[in-house]
């Protein structure tokens, strides 16, 4: 019980130093982020060096045009008509959170762990051990993307209403509105990042868990839905109220 306790405690440090460049500590959010990042700039890489679009779809253009579609139709669904401006912010974010949180599935290997704790092979005992953790589990994380929509929003409405506008939303659709829309721009980060944070970390903490206690075969099985599904979801959740935000503050700018 107390090699479980001080694992979790371990794991539930922000921010672990894997190694320094230079004297700067180079943690396992920012590897990882890094990789989350490397691999969309590869996608979209692939999707501009794609053969040439046809007007009938087919093989790779399909599974392009399908996600462009989604972002797209979501985007006009909660934004209107002003969809195209946000669509790329929204696109980016959605498959950014959606790496992040899934990116501990493909910890295909076994670690140290299952060779030395499980096999006692002495020759894994010194072996470093790095895996692949969801970057939105460190607090960090969300709380910066949070910023970012918030700001997004901000911005976007004195852009489209203009300073007046933007300061007319504190008291729409009545003046006694002023105390809670206030407190309303203080409320919407924190829900974003506690929301983000919240799941991804416990998801994660369950996984470890289960690893610690079943570590062959139910770990597998459950990280379709720890990892896989509530990834997809929470980066769904993210986006979606992103939105719902910036249409309150826009739907009213025609």
């Amino acid at each position: 019980m107390g090699d479980i306790i001080k694992k979790l405690t371990e794991e539930m440090a922000i921010n672990h130093s894997v190694f320094t460049i230079f004297g700067i500590p180079i943690s396992e959010t920012m590897i990882t982020m890094t990789i989350v990042t490397i691999v969309i700039i590869l996608l979209a890489v692939f999707v501009v060096k794609a053969k040439k679009f046809t007007l009938i779809p087919s093989g790779k253009q399909n599974v392009i045009e399908i996600i462009v579609d989604f972002v797209n139709n979501f985007t006009k669904d909660q934004v209107g008509n002003r969809w195209r401006v946000f669509a790329p912010y929204f696109g980016s974010i959605l498959f950014f959170i959606f790496f992040a949180n899934i990116i501990s599935i493909f910890n295909i290997f076994p670690t140290k762990t299952f060779f030395y704790d499980f096999l006692h092979i002495e020759a894994f005992k010194n072996v470093p051990v790095f895996q692949l953790k969801p970057p939105t589990k460190d607090i960090n994380v969300p709380i910066t993307l949070a910023i970012m929509s918030i700001s997004l929003l901000i911005f976007s409405t004195i852009f489209y209403r203009g300073i007046k506008g933007f300061l007319k939303t504190f008291i729409e659709p009545s003046p006694i509105m002023l105390p809670f829309k206030i407190l309303d721009y203080a409320i919407r980060p924190l829900t974003l990042t506690l929301r983000l944070f919240g799941n991804i970390f416990a998801a994660y903490v369950i996984m470890e868990l289960l690893i610690i206690a079943f570590p062959i075969v139910l770990p597998g099985f459950m990280s379709l839905y720890f990892d896989l599904f509530d990834g997809v979801l929470q980066a769904y959740i993210f986006v979606f109220l992103t939105s719902v935000y910036i249409h309150e503050n826009l739907e009213t700018a025609h």
